[in-house]
């Protein structure tokens, strides 16, 4: 099986571009606080220049179902991430607005209440993938820190595996530790932001083509 890829963070059309023609199956836009942050207006700019099959994916980050919807309408986006909690019916309410063709993920921040919270989302149908993500005091996302791996796999994704919602691995990946992220956790897809920068907001070139490189060599 192919691992599922996605590079978030994009600031540029640019690094999206760079992304795209590296090989990603999706970019990601964060539409939240963060130095990572960019407008709608841009991200309408980039989308349409984009490769239709690339996935392109906002984050967001306590926002309500008017704000996200309002969001992807105006940016052509695929799909959606809910990098928080999100009320427990919101992603039903997004679902039944957009259908089946939007790709929704909803994050999980890998802690000890991790896998006494992920049997809601594991169940909810409308799911269609749970991104395990590491977070820190200041930051929710794009902290670069790495979670325990081996705890991680032993733990929640054990509980997944015979499960029909897919986990997404991230988190503190880089193209030097992807490979061994993947053989650890086995997860359906992995997403990056920190470990392909040269800077906040500014994709490494090198490094985001190493990362996927490294993450399509290694078996899933």
């Amino acid at each position: 099986m192919s691992i599922w890829i996605k590079i978030c963070g994009n600031t540029s059309l640019d690094d999206a571009q760079i992304a795209a023609g590296s090989g990603a199956d999706a970019v990601g836009f964060i539409l939240a606080p963060s130095p990572r942050q960019v407008t709608r207006e841009l991200v309408a700019e980039i989308v349409p220049q984009l490769p239709p099959t690339l996935e392109k994916i906002g984050v967001f980050v306590d926002a309500s179902f008017d704000e996200i919807a309002s969001a992807l309408v105006a940016c052509s986006l695929t799909g959606v991430q809910l990098h928080f909690d999100a009320p427990p019916d919101l992603p039903a309410r997004i679902r039944s607005r957009f259908g089946p063709g939007l790709r929704i993920l909803r994050t999980i921040h890998f802690d000890a209440e991790a896998v006494g919270k992920a049997p809601a989302a594991f169940h909810d149908g409308n799911v269609d993938a749970i991104l395990v993500d590491s977070r820190t005091p200041k930051a929710v996302g794009g902290t670069g820190v790495a979670y325990d791996w081996n705890l991680a796999s032993d733990t929640l994704f054990q509980s997944v595996k015979t499960r029909e919602s897919f986990l997404v691995a991230a988190g503190g990946l880089t193209p030097e530790n992807v490979s061994a992220a993947i053989a650890t956790l086995h997860p359906w897809g992995v997403d990056v932001v920190t470990g392909v920068e040269s800077a906040p907001g500014h994709k490494d070139p090198a490094k985001l083509r190493a990362f996927i490189a490294n993450a399509r060599a290694t078996q899933v």
